[in-house]
């Protein structure tokens, strides 16, 4: 078999049938299989799987196990020679793995690659492409200072839409070979939740295997959905930087302490801040379709008019607070992709309405939770 996709879900159903849908396209002229693990969720996620998608391989843990371990499940069971972790809250292309792999075999020794990753507004991550986070690394970015030489925290090298050996990917999407996966040991269980991936790319370095950032392919991640950006994700996220710098740096007590009360600090700021992101107020809403029916459930379900639109005339829209609602019957989910970066302000947010589906979603923030409306 030649790709097994990962996917490992934690009470996003209506995110998570959005992935598969949009993987299942993507798999069509590969032989490939789609793997989900579930962590325990009580959002109907595995029944939605088991109906809509039976003959996906699930596997069901009754406890959540964390990011590491779960991945680790799945790539246990996975027969491809090529491994895709994917996080649930993810919207490839229809050629995304097929480009993918295609430029893996011109890639010298490549040990994994990742995708430019955009955000529900058409937003790019910048974490796509990251140098390893040091200890001065990350306390320059704590404190948003630069310190003589030392790397910034994102690879800035490398342009956006361009192909370049960097040090760190995005454990949103990797595409590794399950050799090479296997021969580091996979993911670090000692993880929990955040982290791994840094922890995972930094073994691919040291076993003289590379890790490239390949801008030319463009992947929505919604981010905000994968958890809660609460106090407790700052203490998980900042315990994973200290357990990474215990494992692969040498002890200096100086850098150590300033370090460590750097975090503390930040974990404390953090933890206070309101994290709650209000509603954006739209001002019209606007459908790429040709569903007169699709039209009027909206109107419906959003109280407020919906006008058809086209693509083209979509680049003209004023100012005001407009949204775009992808119908996927008249769009393909690479279309979508492409839309969404060209046609990315800041007074534009998106949906999508996929295909066979009564929902649309999306997210209005690049690191916030995103909305999913039923109808």
């Amino acid at each position: 078999m030649k790709l097994s996709v990962v996917i490992l879900n934690y009470n996003v159903r209506y995110f998570l049938e959005l992935c598969i849908l949009s993987v299942q396209e993507a798999v069509t002229n590969l032989e490939a299989e789609i793997i989900v693990i579930d962590n325990d969720s009580s959002d109907g996620s595995c029944a939605m799987v088991r109906e809509r998608f039976p003959d996906s391989i699930l596997i069901e843990n009754k406890e959540n196990v964390g990011f590491a371990k779960a991945n680790n499940q799945g790539v246990a069971v996975a027969k491809g020679k090529y491994i895709c972790i994917l996080n649930p809250d993810t919207v490839v292309a229809e050629d995304t793995f097929v480009n993918m792999l295609e430029i893996f075999k011109e890639l010298p020794s490549i040990g994994m690659g990742g995708p430019k990753l955009i955000s529900g507004v058409g937003v790019f991550h910048p974490e796509s492409k990251r140098n390893i986070p040091s200890p001065l690394t990350s306390f320059g970015r704590l404190f948003r200072i630069r310190i003589g030489k030392v790397k910034n925290y994102y690879s800035d090298h490398i342009p956006i839409n361009g192909i370049g050996n960097v040090d760190i990917l995005v454990g949103a999407f990797i595409l590794v070979k399950k050799e090479n996966y296997k021969a580091v040991g996979g993911f670090d269980e000692d993880y929990f939740m955040y982290g791994e991936d840094i922890d995972l790319s930094y073994k691919m370095k040291k076993k003289g295997l590379e890790n490239y950032y390949i801008g030319t392919i463009s992947v929505i991640h919604y981010k905000g959905e994968s958890t809660d950006r609460n106090a407790e994700y700052i203490k998980r996220f900042y315990g994973a930087m200290r357990l990474f710098y215990q494992k692969h740096f040498k002890s200096n007590w100086v850098l150590d302490f300033v370090v460590s009360v750097g975090i503390r600090l930040t974990s404390v700021i953090q933890s206070f801040k309101n994290k709650h992101k209000e509603k954006r107020v739209v001002d019209q809403y606007y459908l790429v379709s040709e569903n007169k029916e699709l039209k009027q459930k909206l109107t419906n379900v959003l109280q407020k008019e919906v006008q058809f639109i086209s693509l083209e005339s979509a680049e003209n829209l004023g100012y005001t607070n407009n949204e775009l609602i992808f119908d996927n019957e008249l769009l393909s989910f690479g279309e979508i992709i492409n839309a969404m970066q060209r046609l990315e302000k800041t007074n534009m947010t998106f949906k999508i309405k996929p295909v066979g589906c009564n929902f649309m979603l999306g997210s209005d923030f690049s690191d916030g939770k995103g909305e999913v409306i039923t109808f």
